[in-house]
């Protein structure tokens, strides 16, 4: 790939991540930070071991001194979109009820919920497909509901797009803030996070081989968009890299960063 081809790449992703901006804007842009979790979505969380391991490590360095008072659960389903969860049965009182410490000792968990907050993600394409774009928006009402009937805040994450349909961007973005919006969700910017790192440095990969999940650099992007959104403190500066180069790391952190105030407004 030339110089120029690169150059004109990332101008017109640089115009993606303008459009998608400019359009509806997020009505919810701050929540009371959480300190239990639950991830409902599919295989762009679980790739890369998992996108809670991945904020554990974000949470663990951005607050040594309470990091044991967080817990964090992730549910998903292989190619599932919203419609295939049942958000009512993981409000069950067995969810989360005992975890174990680092010499293997059962430690009984004792809630009055089992979450505090509640990050779902549908389908790559289901919330801009013709055939499923409704059901996204069905069930991210009927699931927020639920999330709220049981004393828990919603959280919708924005996807990325693939790696070779860059107008993705703008499309995901505007119907997850418009979900948003409806239903008093907070929505956690990752695609505007990933079109930011691609215009800006392509060379860092954010994708699988197949153009759609995230590679390790991905997965940590959208953990660092998730730690800067939902506890709004910035992520440049932690010392957790997740295995990846520190500069590149660095990177994804300011990138993230950037991604979230520019998306809320701040």
């Amino acid at each position: 790939m030339t110089a120029r081809i690169r150059a004109a790449l990332a101008a017109a992703l640089l115009i993606f991540v303008a459009t998608a901006a400019a359009q509806t804007r997020p009505k919810v842009t701050r929540i009371d930070p959480p300190k239990t979790l639950l991830y409902v979505g599919n295989s762009f969380f679980y790739f890369n071991d998992s996108m809670h391991r991945i904020v554990g490590g974000f949470i663990a360095q951005g607050d040594p001194q309470n990091r044991a008072q967080y817990r964090q659960t992730s549910v998903t389903i292989s190619g599932s979109g919203l419609n295939w969860h049942d958000i009512e049965a993981y409000f069950n009182p067995g969810m989360g009820s005992y975890s174990f410490t680092a010499d293997n000792k059962v430690v009984f968990n004792k809630f009055d919920k089992p979450f505090d907050a509640v990050i779902m993600n549908d389908c790559s394409q289901c919330p801009i497909h013709p055939q499923l774009k409704d059901a996204f928006h069905e069930f991210a009402r009927k699931h927020s509901q639920t999330v709220v009937k049981h004393g828990a805040r919603p959280i919708l994450f924005m996807t990325w797009a693939y790696q070779d349909m860059p107008e993705m961007t703008a499309q995901l973005a505007e119907q997850y803030t418009i979900a948003g919006n409806a239903n008093n969700a907070l929505v956690i910017p990752a695609g505007l996070a990933f079109a930011k790192s691609v215009a800006r440095n392509p060379s860092i990969n954010l994708y699988y081989v197949d153009k759609r999940h995230p590679s390790p650099a991905g997965s940590y992007l959208a953990a660092a968009t998730i730690y800067a959104a939902l506890w709004r403190k910035s992520p440049v500066g932690l010392g957790y890299y997740d295995a990846l180069d520190p500069k590149i790391a660095q990177f994804l952190q300011e990138t993230a960063w950037e991604a979230v105030r520019e998306y809320y407004g701040d």
